[in-house]
């Protein structure tokens, strides 16, 4: 069956970083006085997201949703800097605009990449009379990226989990996107690149079609 609609990954299917998170972890701590090697924060940075609790706030709207985000990632920040020894424990204080400052810098599309074959897709998928939504393990910031990236205009809807209340593998990301599209778990595909898109699309009861980036 052709679908109506598709769902689209965010990270690592439409965009990438331009670099490792480290590289701007490190420039951003320097400015708050405090070391860290760039190559080592790479390391520890995907162990410590995988361990992670969703990204994901129930009932949170507005003001309170962002400072739940900013405090999600903060505890992130200090448990990859106590990994690489930049701070004794995750409990130690950091300087109190670490946070902040780096939940705002990575908000800025410098830092962030179109695959060069996602333009050129979405339009033909557009142009088809595709109906489009972006579902992602993300938050608040995503459809301001997403807009300075020059994607925005394709996309009929963007769900993140932050605001979702629940992060993929849980199918309600998912089943947001579809009532947001009018559109039936059949009539849509999922496209994505994770573990997450997959076992999230098949309990939504969405056809995955995955994508493998080098």
């Amino acid at each position: 069956m052709t679908p109506r609609g598709l769902l689209l990954d965010a990270m690592g299917t439409l965009i990438g970083l331009r670099a490792g998170v480290g590289h701007t972890y490190a420039a951003v701590a320097g400015r708050h006085g405090l070391a860290v090697e760039a190559a080592a924060i790479d390391q520890a940075f995907p162990r410590i997201y995988r361990q992670a609790p969703p990204l994901a706030f129930p009932g949170l709207t507005g003001q309170a949703l962002q400072a739940a985000e900013v405090a999600w990632w903060s505890a992130r920040i200090a448990e990859v800097l106590a990994a690489v020894g930049a701070v004794p424990e995750p409990a130690t204080p950091l300087p109190p605009e670490l946070g902040p400052a780096l939940f705002e810098r990575f908000a800025q599309a410098d830092l962030w990449q179109v695959y060069a074959d996602v333009p050129a897709q979405l339009e033909a998928w557009h142009h088809r009379g595709l109906k489009l939504a972006v579902v992602s393990n993300f938050d608040s910031r995503l459809p301001g990226l997403l807009e300075a990236l020059g994607l925005a205009r394709w996309l009929d809807a963007v769900v993140v989990s932050s605001a979702a209340g629940a992060a993929k593998p849980d199918p309600l990301p998912f089943q947001q996107a579809l009532a947001r599209l009018s559109l039936d778990a059949a009539e849509v595909w999922h496209v994505g690149d994770s573990p997450e898109d997959g076992a999230g699309a098949r309990a939504a009861g969405i056809r995955w079609i995955q994508v493998k980036r080098p």
